[in-house]
Order: structure tokens, then C-alpha cells, then sequence
């Protein structure tokens, strides 16, 4: 399993970004796996945004992300999204998707398969 996180870009403070995570594999079924987005600041561990369940039905968000992060998924589309609207400068961050076996873990390593992220960068 592949996954491969793009829409990053630099941004002004206030605004928005949408991010996409596209996941592909040979005998692979991504409706089956839950989805989540970390982030990794300069200097900084890395950090969990939001996960999202198999069916898009209910999702799970970090503090820093309530309100202003939305994570969807297009399962006919293997592909997992994260809006971000009013983003902030400590906002700066490579983020990165994951997906997983059964629902909610809040750690890198709970996850079953990891991509590589894709810088975003607020400006103030």
C-alpha cells in the first residue's frame, strides 16, 4: 500500500488549504481502513490532526484542530482529505496520512501503513 499526501503550499495567515492523501496497492480495499492525518513541526514530535472512520461516519479531532480542520475521505476515489480553514502560523508543519485497521488511535504507530507528508507553511 502506497500513500502519497499533496496540497500543501504556502499560505497567509487566515487561510485556507486542502490537502489529499491518495492511497493505491494492488489487492488493496481503502474503504476498509480508518484515516488519519499527523503533522510534524520543525524541531517538534510528531503530532496527531484528525482521524476519520472507514465509512466517513464519524470522526475524531485533536484540540488544536476543532473548528477550523475537516477530514473527509472519497472511498470510490482512495483518497482521504483534509480542509484547513483559518490557519495560524504554529499551523507550519509537514502533515502526513496514515490508515489503519479498526478505528481511532491517536499514535503514528498505530497505524498499518504511512506516507510521506507534504509541507505546509503559514505565513504571518
Amino acid at each position: 500500500v502506497q500513500l502519497q499526501a499533496s496540497g500543501g503550499g504556502l499560505v497567509q495567515a487566515g487561510g485556507s488549504l486542502r490537502l489529499s492523501c491518495a492511497a493505491s496497492g494492488r489487492t488493496f480495499s481503502f474503504s476498509g481502513y480508518a484515516g488519519g492525518w499527523f503533522r510534524q513541526a520543525p524541531g517538534k514530535e510528531r503530532e496527531f490532526v484528525a482521524v476519520i472512520d472507514r465509512n466517513g461516519e464519524r470522526t475524531y479531532y485533536t484540540d488544536a484542530a476543532k473548528g477550523r480542520f475537516t477530514i473527509s475521505r472519497d472511498n470510490a476515489k482512495n483518497t482521504l482529505y483534509l480542509q484547513m480553514n483559518s490557519l495560524k502560523v504554529e499551523d507550519t508543519a509537514v502533515y502526513a496520512c496514515a490508515i489503519r485497521n479498526g478505528w481511532r488511535s491517536t499514535t503514528w504507530d498505530g497505524y498499518n501503513w504511512r506516507g510521506q507528508g507534504t509541507l505546509v507553511t503559514v505565513s504571518s
